[in-house]
């Protein structure tokens, strides 16, 4: 999306766009895009990531781009096969049609889809930012696809996964209020019901079936209202409650994943969210009211308590002119030191809620009137609602968006999801996916011991890996990261440090190299890639490509003292490449599954847990089978599934850092505990942040030190940590480490206090009321000396 700079000043990514007639969308790989033009609209298709393919399809009378259609449209002809079969991608396979539509738009205009045609776009030699431009002459409908291939595991030289493509349709004449067009139902309604701006409506929902509030123009909220009918039926009124829900959820605004229900009053569950789009919203607080308008001085002012009071009377619900307590939906408010405050909605157009009725219910929403304010962005719009059967299933899923004008992400699987749910995985959401937390029948402590003593398996597939190749791609990773990568031999695989230019830490990351010019690049943090793209951009360097491969790339950690036992004996290497047996630390070797007819992967000597353990990369086609053999070959191993508790106690205890606990962009490596990262004096050429590092190492403030605690009462992250009154420092990780039997931590603390002995107190409460007794110890906890994990 175009950023526009208004005269105040004031950049606006992250909200609804300004440019008059601007609007913005997203072909996903593999997926198409359509989009209806008029005579004199522009469009603009964006390679964002470059060397992916585009083919555009024009349906209309006449020529209405120019164009000339001379190439296959392979997602088209492919998407009509899999649509018959009744294996289709599903509804979001477009922006603006569903599967159906684009099927029925080319029927309807004479195009059989099995031998439609397209215009070729870009190829693997466009750059990132590439685009090219169309004006319409006349109506037409547009589609636009970014076929995909399967990336190799194997091809070391020039792989290829596929990305994104941007459109940017500037209208001629731009779309009036309320023109903008919904987005396709996610299945067959059986209400379609629009709540025009500052109104409100009443309907009934039963239970199993699904409930979608869509926000149609961006920035309106939308107040929701739950009653259990039955109980209505019998003269007892049951409705959404705030305490209730808190308390047994556990959080103030339940989400997708475990603790997604609102309850009422008997602790019975009326809805439960689904699938959210935006991820922020208010809970409880309540619905607009004429008090609050009079109290601004406008009387008489249209206020949803009244709207609701109005529709839901039929029902025989009272009306409460004191104001309801609502789920409010796209709301933006938070609590800041005691004190309630807003600003406009995170929410852009189409971004919806899909909630769950868990009984027959009787429901009300409406369309904010708040026009005094930020709440609607100071200009209330429409609501949408659409109710479908409970015959269509939906994905638990929350939207991300890596940057504020990028598309929207929804959670996802990994390609291990089946199997890790097979082995009894509570998943929790994890970075855009989700990722089991603990196994039942296992437990944590269970896991962890496996990992410790035998060998345990990981899911570690939302790990954000890119493909980093091209004649400049070492100048791009020797600028972009701390350690030195000029000296990384082809097969090695190096740790670093990601900065800034004040030398922050962006993010940490391990860096492949493939060949002379090819590197993959693995992260923790999805905004990576972009960093990546805008660092080789401003330095100039045209010559290589960032690709995101995160998807292509599933990928598992085995680690413990049996995994290479383990390993061994299903690994398959050709001559040209290391065996598994002989794989040095921090290396990579790339083989077969089983033999040499067996699925690729690379496997590669790292881990996460302090042990000596490897990971396997593959082809999302080959994870079933690599799970499946993996487990079955470690039962004689007392092989373990592990989740993210237990790797959490595991890194703990060997000292490595995580980001958003021991790193920001605010705090550097030295502050870290990874200063190792930053080899000042060995690396003689520039990169991003030394000047700033070089600064702070000469005057270091704060630096990461263990911390041992008296007693069985634990740190969490947050902890402050004080010497007398003083606070001088903060607990970044904590656990109860089952090898010392005792609780440790990670703490970023004054240099003055950081001594191994150091005496210090660990603040709970306020910091001063209670306070655990600890001392400074020198970290990692578990194996100072990597003994274990370079054995």
């Amino acid at each position: 999306m175009t950023t526009v700079t208004p005269a105040s000043g004031l950049l606006l990514p992250g909200l609804i766009g300004r440019e008059p007639g601007l609007e913005t969308y997203w072909v996903r790989p593999g997926g198409v895009t359509g989009v209806y033009l008029a005579g004199g609209d522009r469009l603009d298709v964006v390679d964002r990531q470059g060397r992916q393919t585009g083919e555009l399809t024009v349906l209309g009378a006449g020529d209405p781009l120019g164009v000339t259609a001379d190439a296959p449209a392979s997602v088209l002809q492919e998407l009509a096969r899999t649509h018959r079969r009744g294996g289709a991608t599903g509804p979001d396979t477009t922006d603006t049609l569903a599967v159906g539509q684009v099927l029925d738009e080319l029927a309807a205009h004479g195009v059989d889809p099995a031998e439609a045609m397209a215009v070729r776009l870009f190829g693997t030699w466009s750059t990132a930012g590439d685009r090219v431009g169309f004006t319409a002459a006349g109506r037409a409908l547009v589609l636009v696809a970014a076929p995909v291939q399967v990336m190799s595991v194997e091809d070391l030289v020039t792989p290829n996964p596929g990305s994104d493509l941007v459109l940017e349709v500037r209208r001629s004449t731009p779309r009036a209020r309320g023109e903008r067009p919904l987005p396709p139902p996610l299945a067959d309604p059986v209400l379609d019901l629009r709540v025009d701006a500052a109104t409100a409506c009443a309907y009934e929902v039963p239970e199993g079936h699904f409930i979608q509030v869509i926000d149609v123009e961006g920035g309106q909220c939308s107040d929701f209202l739950a009653f259990d009918a039955r109980r209505l039926q019998d003269g007892v009124e049951r409705g959404l409650d705030s305490t209730v829900t808190r308390t047994r959820m556990g959080a103030g605004v339940p989400q997708p994943g475990l603790f997604s229900a609102f309850l009422d009053q008997d602790a019975h569950p009326l809805v439960r969210v689904v699938q959210d789009t935006v991820g922020r919203h208010d809970a409880f607080l309540l619905a607009c009211t004429a008090a609050y308008y009079e109290s601004l001085g406008y009387f008489g002012h249209v206020n949803c308590t009244d709207n609701f009071n109005a529709r839901l009377g039929p029902y025989g619900i009272a009306p409460r002119p004191a104001g309801w307590a609502a789920l409010n939906i796209f709301y933006n408010t938070q609590f800041d030191a005691n004190t309630i405050v807003f600003d406009e909605p995170w929410s852009r157009p189409g971004d919806f809620v899909l909630l769950r009725a868990e009984r027959d219910l009787v429901c009300a929403s409406s369309a904010c009137p708040d026009d005094v304010d930020p709440a609607n962005a100071w200009v209330p719009t429409d609501v949408h609602v659409r109710v479908y059967p409970p015959e269509r299933k939906f994905a638990v899923a929350m939207g991300h968006r890596v940057t504020p004008d990028g598309p929207t992400v929804m959670t996802r699987q990994t390609a291990f999801h089946d199997r890790t749910t097979a082995v009894g995985a509570r998943h929790v959401e994890y970075r855009g996916f989700w990722l089991p937390s603990f196994f039942t029948g296992h437990g944590a402590e269970v896991e962890y011991h496996a990992v410790r003593e035998r060998v345990g398996v990981m899911d570690l597939s939302p790990l954000r890996k890119w493909e980093v190749l091209g004649p400049d791609a070492e100048a791009l990773l020797q600028w972009v990261c701390t350690r030195n990568i000029r000296k990384l031999p082809v097969g090695g695989v190096v740790y670093s440090a990601v900065c800034t230019d004040t030398g922050g830490m962006l993010d940490d990351c391990t860096v492949f190299r493939l060949t002379s010019n090819t590197f993959r690049f693995v992260g923790g943090d999805p905004y990576d890639g972009d960093w990546l793209r805008e660092q080789a951009r401003r330095r100039g360097l045209d010559r290589v490509w960032v690709n995101e491969s995160t998807d292509q790339l599933p990928n598992l950690a085995v680690q413990g003292p049996a995994s290479r036992e383990l390993l061994s004996p299903l690994i398959w290497t050709p001559p040209t490449q290391p065996a598994l047996e002989s794989l040095g630390w921090f290396r990579f070797t790339v083989g077969r599954l089983g033999g040499r007819e067996g699925p690729p992967l690379m496997v590669s000597r790292t881990g996460y847990s302090g042990e000596l353990g490897y990971e396997l990369w593959m082809a999302p086609t080959a994870a079933g089978q690599v799970w499946d053999a993996v487990w079955e070959a470690g039962q004689p191993h007392g092989l373990a599934p592990v989740g993210l508790d237990a790797l959490d106690m595991l890194r703990i205890e060997a000292g490595l850092v995580f980001a958003g606990y021991e790193f920001t962009d605010q705090t550097d490596p030295f502050e870290a505990g990874v200063g190792f990262t930053v080899p000042l004096k060995t690396k003689a050429e520039d990169f991003l942040g030394r000047e700033a590092l070089q600064t702070r190492k000469a005057h270091p403030q704060r630096t990461l030190v263990g911390l041992e605690l008296e007693g069985n009462e634990p740190a969490v992250h947050g902890d402050c940590v004080h010497v007398d009154r003083a606070q001088v420092g903060v607990v970044t990780s904590a656990t109860r480490s089952p090898v010392l039997a005792r609780n440790i931590a990670l703490c970023r603390i004054a240099v003055q206090h950081a001594e191994p002995g150091t005496a210090v107190e660990i603040g709970k409460l306020d910091g001063h009321r209670k306070r655990i007794p600890a001392r400074v110890v020198p970290f990692p906890f578990y194996d100072p000396d990597k003994s274990r994990v370079k054995s």
